[in-house]
């Protein structure tokens, strides 16, 4: 190959790499450097308690049993309702992996930007928790050495949930799939006293 080859093959190779970089940079910046993952930055909050903190007793079923209240905010565009599911991580039942169901809620409409302490929003959906019971059932871990953790997993969807107020968690799960378009999660801990 003549010299004059050479440099136009290196030309080429730098060009082509160039863009290649120029492409890389473009999908971190579009995804927050997650390999070209368009992640939207989907936050749910409390003044209740901070995130990963312990839970105050009036939000426990040894306590008030009061529903936090959360705001939620940048949820992407095209978001119509939230749905809830608020379970204990720390125990498995009956030989399986399903953890404690405290409490689910959907069709929280996207416009209410959250839902206040102790209630839900008009039109939203509250499901049956781990007794079968249609409301929020507070924290109950025993006293120990170690703290439980309660998650509420947060889902913006871009639609409303057909689906009856007795459905299962599965139910729910199976009835949010293809309609997620963002999700979030808050923890708390907590652990009786004495």
């Amino acid at each position: 190959m003549s010299k004059r080859g050479i440099h136009v093959g290196v030309a080429l190779l730098a060009v082509g790499l160039a863009a290649a970089s120029d492409a890389a940079a473009q999908q971190r910046g579009a995804g927050g450097g997650r390999g070209g993952f368009s992640l939207p930055p989907l936050l749910m909050e409390t003044t209740a308690f901070p995130d990963g903190g312990i839970i105050p007793p009036q939000y426990t079923g040894r306590g008030g049993n009061t529903q936090p209240g959360f705001t939620f905010r940048n949820a992407p565009e095209g978001t119509v309702s939230y749905a809830i599911i608020f379970h204990d991580i720390d125990v498995a039942f009956g030989g399986n992996t399903d953890d404690v169901l405290h409490w689910m809620a959907w069709n929280i409409p996207a416009s209410a930007g959250g839902i206040p302490e102790g209630s839900l929003p008009a039109g939203s959906v509250q499901g049956n928790n781990l007794r079968g019971q249609a409301n929020y059932m507070g924290p109950g871990a025993p006293a120990g050495p170690r703290y439980h953790h309660y998650v509420w997993e947060l889902y913006a969807l871009n639609a409303n949930l057909d689906i009856p107020q007795t459905a299962t968690r599965a139910e729910l799960i199976a009835a949010m799939a293809g309609k997620v378009v963002a999700k979030s999660a808050y923890v708390g801990r907590y652990r009786a006293e004495g």
